[in-house]
């Protein structure tokens, strides 16, 4: 076989291996990866949607808690309070028979006598009347004690169906943040999965495209060398092409902290003062330290940057005092608070705290916790949760 025709076999040869690295191969690839680039970038999204996603119920969980801690708390006061008064009730009844048995069995002669020793009808009817208010103080006080007993069950009820209803939406919480871990967990091997396919196929191109490009070389040598065994050949010269790439990207502008810190505030409107009054006469004691211990712990979330800046906003801001969820503070304001818990909510507002608690934010029912803290009226003060 004659030499020239050997090296057109051999160039042929070469020219068509290389369409054949080059043609079938790249384009398909290239699909598979643009494909495998848009489930992951998908999958990455979902992932950061679900990781907010828990923190959010991560954020309502806990708040929760805090609102059945202090639900617990008033559970235990409501009860002492009940029980207290249940007692005082059986001994008046007590009391109330005990009275009246004595009238009966030594009483009525001395009261027939004071009846009939009255001077005219007028003394005598002022003495009758004395007798019968005797009796009827002792149902007067028997029913008020009654009201009082069945307000305070029916309050207990409230707080034990506020309880309930807590405890409920914990365990839903807990559920949903035990199936978003789940999610997040099938989601995050999805993309691990996803990735490292994609890495195989991006090495599988770069080792494709590798074999295309010494092929060519190869194709092209062979070209110069075909072309350099003839008389009338010129060098060829190649131009290398050359991509310049330009970063646009700009740096990430810092993101200032723009918290405002509130001042003092001291005069508020008549609205906003009944709402502390009737706040104060629901949480404390009717004693002045007690009221002024929870006025304290008022004005300092007021003059703090982490609360509300208005003492009606501190006081119905979300989950934090159990009146405003049970109806007790409409109550209160309904048939306005007493003399002293207005008195109290006005020293406060003029700068009046009471120096034991002048630290504290918070507080619970003593009988509820084990907390560190103040006690004031049976209520612990303390700093944070």
């Amino acid at each position: 076989m004659k030499p020239h025709l050997k090296r057109k076999i051999r160039t042929s040869v070469i020219l068509f291996c290389s369409f054949l690295l080059i043609c079938p191969s790249v384009p398909v690839k290239a699909d598979d990866i643009t494909d495998l680039e848009n489930k992951t970038s998908t999958l990455n999204t979902k992932l950061n949607g679900l990781n907010q996603e828990m923190v959010k119920i991560s954020d309502e969980i806990s708040s929760v808690k805090n609102k059945i801690e202090i639900i617990d708390s008033e559970i235990l006061r409501t009860h002492d309070s009940l029980a207290e008064a249940q007692a005082d009730e059986a001994q008046r009844y007590e009391d109330m028979k005990a009275r009246i048995k004595y009238m009966y069995e030594v009483g009525n002669v001395s009261l027939l006598e004071m009846l009939f020793s009255a001077e005219n009808m007028t003394d005598f009817l002022n003495k009758a009347e004395f007798i019968e208010n005797i009796s009827s103080y002792d149902r007067d006080m028997l029913i008020q004690l009654q009201t009082i007993r069945e307000g305070i069950a029916e309050q207990e009820q409230v707080l034990l169906d506020q309880q309930a209803s807590l405890e409920d939406l914990q365990d839903q919480l807990e559920q949903r943040r035990i199936d978003l871990n789940a999610t997040a967990e099938a989601t995050s091997t999805d993309l691990t999965a996803f990735t490292i396919q994609l890495t195989a196929l991006r090495e599988e191109e770069a080792r494709k495209a590798e074999e295309a490009r010494k092929a060519e070389e190869a194709r092209k040598a062979e070209e110069e060398r075909k072309d350099k065994e003839k008389p009338s050949s010129q060098p060829t010269v190649s131009t290398p092409e050359t991509n310049t790439t330009t970063d646009n990207t700009s740096p990430k502008e810092e993101e200032t902290d723009s918290t405002v810190v509130n001042g003092s505030a001291t005069n508020v409107s008549s609205s906003d003062l009944d709402v502390f009054a009737a706040i104060l006469e629901c949480e404390a004691m009717q004693d002045h330290d007690s009221l002024l211990a929870v006025a304290t712990v008022i004005m300092n979330r007021l003059n703090s940057s982490i609360f509300p800046n208005t003492i009606r906003d501190v006081v119905y801001a979300e989950g934090q005092f159990e009146p405003v969820w049970t109806g007790r503070l409409d109550t209160v304001l309904s048939r306005g608070p007493s003399s002293l818990s207005y008195q109290v909510a006005q020293e406060a507002l003029g700068g009046a705290r009471l120096a034991s608690v002048a630290d504290c934010y918070y507080f619970l029912y003593a009988g509820a916790t084990n907390r560190d803290g103040v006690n004031v009226g049976n209520n612990l003060f303390f700093q944070s949760w």
